[in-house]
Formats: C-alpha cells, sequence, structure tokens
C-alpha cells in the first residue's frame, strides 16, 4: 500500500497590483482635464500682455466698487436660491422617504426626468411660458380677460430665480432623502415614548440628524448656482453675476486674462464654501 499522499496542484498565487497603480488613471485624468486647466487658467490671469508677472486684474476685481458688487451679487443669489431648494426640498424629501410608501418610484422618477433634460430646453420652457405672448400672457389677457396688455415677465429677477430653483431643486431633494432614509427610526420612536410630539421629535431628532444631507445639497445647489449663466442670459432680469462677466469677457471683450481672473475668484467662492461645509461636518463629529 502507498502511503505517499497524492500531490495537488495549486494554482500560483495572484499578485497583487501597488495601490498607486489603481488610481493611476483617474488621476492621470484629473491631471490632464482638471489640474493643468486650473493652472493654466491662473497663469494667464497673472500675466500681462508682455509676459510679466501682474497682479492688476486683481486688484481691480477686488477693488472697484462695481466688480465688488457683482461678486456679492453672486454670492447672494446662489445663497437665496439655496435657501428657497431647502426650504421647497426638505418638505418632498420628508413625504418621498417617510409618507410616498409605493408612489416613491413615481416621485422619484419625477424628480430625475427633468435632469435628463438639458438646461437650455427647460429654461426655455419658461420663455415658452411667460413671454409677452406666452402661454400665461395668452390666458390672462385673450382667454380670461383680466389683462388688457400682456406682462412683462421674463425679464424680472423673480423669474430667473424660479428658473434656476426649478433647474436645481432635484439635487436637493435627492440629497436630504438619501439623508432621511439614514436615520433610525427607533430614534424617534423613542424620543415620543419619552413623551415629545411630533413637532419636537422632528426638530430635536429628526432635522439634527437629516443635517449632512441638507449639507451636501447645499454645497451642490450653491455650486452649480454660482457657475450658471444660461439662465440668466436667457431670462434675463438684469442680474449681474461673475458668470455673466465671464462670458461677456470671452465672447466680447476677448480679454482672456480678465476672464481668467473672475474665473479664480470664481473658484475661491467655491472652494470657502466647501470649507464652511467641511468645517461643520467636523463641528458635529462625523
Amino acid at each position: 500500500m502507498n502511503s505517499k499522499q497524492p500531490h495537488i496542484l495549486t494554482a500560483p498565487r495572484a499578485r497583487r497590483l501597488p495601490g498607486w497603480l489603481l488610481v493611476l488613471p483617474a488621476m492621470l485624468f484629473l491631471m490632464a482635464f482638471f489640474v493643468l486647466p486650473l493652472v493654466d487658467n491662473g497663469m494667464r490671469s497673472v500675466l500681462d500682455t508682455d509676459g510679466g508677472f501682474t497682479l492688476s486684474r486683481y486688484t481691480m476685481l477686488l477693488g472697484d466698487a462695481f466688480y465688488l458688487k457683482v461678486i456679492a451679487e453672486t454670492v447672494l443669489l446662489s445663497g437665496g436660491v439655496t435657501l428657497i431648494c431647502v426650504i421647497i426640498g426638505y418638505p418632498v424629501a420628508y413625504f418621498l422617504v417617510r409618507k410616498a410608501g409605493r408612489w416613491s418610484g413615481i416621485i422619484v422618477f419625477l424628480l430625475i426626468a427633468p435632469l435628463l433634460t438639458s438646461i437650455i430646453m427647460r429654461t426655455f420652457g419658461w420663455q415658452v411660458l411667460f413671454a409677452r405672448r406666452g402661454l400665461a400672457n395668452n390666458l390672462l389677457v385673450d382667454q380670461l380677460g383680466i389683462l388688457s396688455a400682456p406682462l412683462r415677465l421674463t425679464n424680472s429677477p423673480e423669474i430667473a430665480i424660479a428658473a434656476l430653483v426649478h433647474v436645481l431643486v432635484p439635487f436637493m431633494v435627492l440629497s436630504i432623502a438619501t439623508g432621511l432614509q439614514g436615520i433610525d427610526m427607533r430614534l424617534e420612536e423613542s424620543a415620543k415614548i419619552l413623551g415629545a410630539n411630533r413637532l419636537r421629535t422632528f426638530f430635536e431628532v429628526t432635522l439634527p440628524l437629516s443635517l449632512d444631507g441638507i449639507g451636501t445639497g447645499a454645497i451642490l445647489v450653491f455650486m452649480i448656482a454660482n457657475g450658471s449663466f444660461v439662465t440668466l442670459v436667457m431670462l434675463g432680469g438684469g442680474l449681474q453675476t461673475l458668470p455673466l462677466l465671464i462670458y461677456q469677457q470671452f465672447n466680447t471683450t476677448r480679454d482672456f486674462g480678465m476672464a481668467s481672473a473672475m474665473s479664480t475668484i470664481l473658484l475661491a467662492i467655491a472652494l470657502v464654501c466647501l470649507f464652511l461645509q467641511l468645517r461643520l461636518v467636523r463641528r458635529r463629529g462625523a
């Protein structure tokens, strides 16, 4: 009887790739299409026509009253749109997570469906509705006879802000809904057992635990609104923001150095917003 055990062939151990090789394609992509363009944009903003170093453009942007007003209007517009999206989006997200039930899929589809349409087409829809001979004015003047002459609705800040909210509120709803889904329902039930009513439970348990979702939605909405110009160009309203000035610099005056400086300041505003969100999240211990 042969006492030798049969020899079992084993496959060679798989070689593990170094970790840096796994992230190398993404890093190269970001370097080529994100970091290098930003560096080039920054260099253009500090070089004069002769190739010398200058900060005159930043001195003008940060020292001139007109440009300071434009920067302030950009921040206020982005912040106002973000606040409106929070006010509108939180009830919708709460209903979606807690009350919708079998209708949640339809609600999510209705939220995502507009994102599949171009911003230009959605903004053009506002023109169709509120132009001087649009559907709203035709209804008020021709059909109902309430007005004797059509109203000029499209060239107003209110319509431009409403159109921005219409474009950006889905981002807020989905972000808040994600935060609400992560809340343990037993925490709310425990608060009710201890004597808290629904209102107190919401403000002391649900709302604080959903701040991460609100913060994520706020940063998304703020940064997109911060760089929006298509809606403002098409609907007007007399709003002057940095994206509009950058658009004018590239297409009208052809001053690429000034446009680069404006773009750098716009990027700095976005980075400050990200920094503030990071500080708030760390303060909450997340």
